[in-house]
């Protein structure tokens, strides 16, 4: 991008892949718990501590887009996929439930936490290259809220429908095999909710700050 020196580039990049990878990790050890929100008529709805975490990926992803461009965000996504399933793999694996199992935990191999790990490493690429392309299409709009509105909820919609249903369908876990196309569409509304009123205005608070540091604006931004 013009306005940035290569270095100061790659450090962009570097620092994106380690949010990447630290907010993907995180997501996938707070998604072993669950929680049910009572309504006023006495209706439950089951989410999980995930929910709260993951949208915000979505803000570096298109904030990478919207500075650097498509081709970035794409390598942002690629060198993010491998370390964040191994990471998440050994944070869950490590600290079950909370509860620190010691690292000896690792040598026995744990299936549910690694079909979370791989569910969460398909459900991350294939919703992020798709929030890259929607919202790509959309940036040159003038209304710079369009692009990261509709990309954001494409995204979340696919993410969340790969990841419970690799996750949980017909799953060892009764609980979320039971209900996970419940928690799937609480989780995609909490996401939408947290997006709305933190992720929008949080995007635009740090593209303001980004666009008046640099001297040169690309094409379209």
């Amino acid at each position: 991008m013009r306005g940035f020196s290569v270095l100061q580039q790659r450090k962009a990049l570097f620092w994106l892949v380690f949010f990447h990878i630290a907010v993907i990790a995180a997501s996938n050890y707070l998604v072993q718990f669950p929680f049910t929100v009572t309504l006023h008529n006495g209706y439950e709805v089951h989410s999980t501590w995930g929910a709260l975490s993951f949208p915000f990926i979505f803000l570096a992803t298109d904030l990478t887009v919207r500075i650097f461009g498509r081709k970035p965000a794409r390598r942002v996504v690629f060198f993010s996929m491998f370390p964040a399933l191994l990471l998440s793999y050994a944070i869950s694996v490590t600290f079950h439930q909370g509860i620190w199992q010691g690292t000896a935990a690792l040598a026995a191999f744990d299936g549910l936490v690694f079909r979370i790990a791989a569910a969460s490493f398909a459900a991350y690429a294939v919703g992020q290259l798709l929030d890259i392309f929607v919202f790509d299409r959309l940036r040159r709009l003038k209304k710079w809220w369009v692009a990261p509105t509709a990309s954001t909820f494409v995204g979340n919609a696919v993410d969340t429908l790969l990841f419970f249903a690799i996750a949980f369908h017909a799953g060892t876990d009764a609980f979320m095999a039971e209900n996970w196309p419940q928690i799937a569409v609480v989780d995609y509304l909490f996401k939408l909710v947290i997006c709305t009123l933190f992720f929008l205005p949080a995007y635009g608070l740090m593209l303001n700050i980004l666009v008046k540091k640099i001297t040169v604006l690309p094409d379209g931004w």
